[in-house]
């Protein structure tokens, strides 16, 4: 066994001693990330004056699919050069989802959520939600006060919540808002 491949296994160890990992499906294949690099799961995990969680199950819920879709778009920035060559063929028709359309429609749902939000929510979603960066950054590029980008991203992430049709509490089919779904015409 070479050095490399020790400190390789060691490394893969320690992250999965102290890390939370989860898989995302990417067109590019399977990617393993870190659920608690989130500032959303960080924030998630405080409590507020009364001992309550300060976000909802919903309201992270939301950030998770917001983030989800931001991946799933290939908006993250890439630190080095894409190795893997594309896939041209070689797969039967009709044996799974093209990527090209998992691309276009994550884009599509992240446009939708950040039009329902309006501007000033959907930038701070894409700084912590999309671009990991922490509430303390979030408040400095935009003058705000300490601990204001907590409150705001808490309204931001319930109206995202809304827009995705999340409720902390079932509702019935008289007073959901409706599904738009897709339907092959035929």
């Amino acid at each position: 066994m070479t050095r490399a491949s020790k400190t390789a296994r060691d490394d893969d160890r320690f992250r999965r001693a102290h890390q939370e990992r989860g898989i995302l499906e990417t067109p590019e294949g399977p990617v393993e990330i870190d659920l608690t690099e989130s500032p959303l799961r960080w924030l998630a995990s405080r409590r507020d004056a009364a001992g309550r969680p300060f976000l909802s199950a919903t309201e992270v819920e939301a950030g998770e699919r917001f983030r989800r879709d931001f991946t799933l778009a290939g908006l993250s920035p890439r630190l080095g050069a894409a190795w893997a060559a594309p896939v041209s063929g070689g797969r039967a028709a009709g044996a799974g989802p093209d990527y090209a359309d998992v691309i276009i429609a994550a884009k599509q749902r992240l446009d939708r959520a950040m039009d329902a939000v309006g501007p000033d929510f959907a930038s701070l979603l894409l700084d912590v939600c999309g671009f990991l960066k922490g509430l303390e950054d979030a408040e400095r590029a935009r003058g705000w006060p300490l601990r204001a980008g907590k409150i705001v991203l808490k309204l931001a992430l319930a109206s995202l919540a809304r827009a995705y049709g999340l409720a902390d509490t079932a509702r019935g089919p008289a007073r959901a808002p409706g599904i738009r779904t897709w339907r092959a015409p035929g």
